[in-house]
């Protein structure tokens, strides 16, 4: 379970990014008082237009960066009080995670199970079901440097996913993937929800939101301006499409 409450988060500017922006403010607001729940066995879509504060949340659920102000808790924990017990709960993958070129996908897992307390029988059985499906057995012992970026996913995946969090965070995982690749993310997103794993999955890609998920948000400008479920996005949307709907909604939100 996660629930986000008055969520607030705002960075200090540099003289250079004030005079970049031609703003006299001292601070740039990313998220602006924004509050919903993701729940167990459901998949939670948060989308928005790029600079809508929609990854800075994602972060800030993930324990990355600190909020301003607000309140968020995974699975009953506040993780401000209490981090690294919420981390080691959550999985977070993104299209862009940074990986230890220098280490192996054997080596780089070892590390993420033993950083989270992994017990050894349950990290080497996790490991082979995920060499299975993603078929990694071929690279397991190359340097990670080395690989495609098909490859690089999907140790990122395995990475993200061998602690078996409760919690489960993809921040446009499918981003600049094959199409093979991008199967067996939305194959593991599936496998997450018949998991009962609390899942918030945040894609560009209408298509992959209208077929995976049960509830949605949308962020512009810092702001939360729509959160229902996905069954109601489809009844009211006065666009032919959902991409036309998403960008009417996000239109609309700023002219108010």
């Amino acid at each position: 379970m996660i629930k986000v409450e008055g969520l607030y988060k705002e960075f200090k500017l540099s003289k250079k990014q004030k005079q970049e922006s031609g703003s006299n403010a001292d601070v740039a607001i990313a998220v602006n008082n924004v509050s919903f729940e993701c729940r167990p066995g459901q998949i939670f879509s948060l989308l928005g237009p790029n600079g809508a504060g929609k990854t800075t949340t994602l972060r800030m659920i993930s324990t990355m960066i600190s909020p301003t102000r607000g309140k968020i808790e995974i699975c009953g924990l506040d993780v401000t009080k209490y981090p690294n017990e919420a981390r080691k709960k959550i999985g977070f993958l993104t299209g862009s995670t940074g990986l230890y070129e220098r280490l192996t996908p054997d080596e780089l897992l070892k590390y993420f199970a033993d950083l989270n307390d992994v017990p050894k029988e349950k990290f080497l059985q996790r490991k082979e079901h995920f060499y299975s499906l993603l078929n990694m057995h071929d690279f397991k012992s190359k340097k990670i440097g080395q690989l495609s970026t098909g490859m690089k996913q999907k140790v990122s995946i395995t990475r993200t996913m061998i602690h078996d969090p409760e919690v489960v965070v993809f921040d446009e995982p499918t981003s600049g993937l094959d199409v093979i690749t991008a199967e067996n993310i939305i194959t593991l997103i599936r496998n997450c929800k018949e998991e009962n794993k609390t899942i918030i999955f945040s894609s560009h890609i209408m298509t992959e939101v209208d077929l995976l998920c049960d509830d949605l948000a949308i962020i512009a400008s810092g702001k939360l301006v729509y959160a229902d479920s996905m069954l109601n996005f489809r009844n009211e949307m006065k666009s032919e499409t959902l991409t036309g709907e998403f960008i009417r909604i996000v239109n609309q939100s700023q002219i108010a």
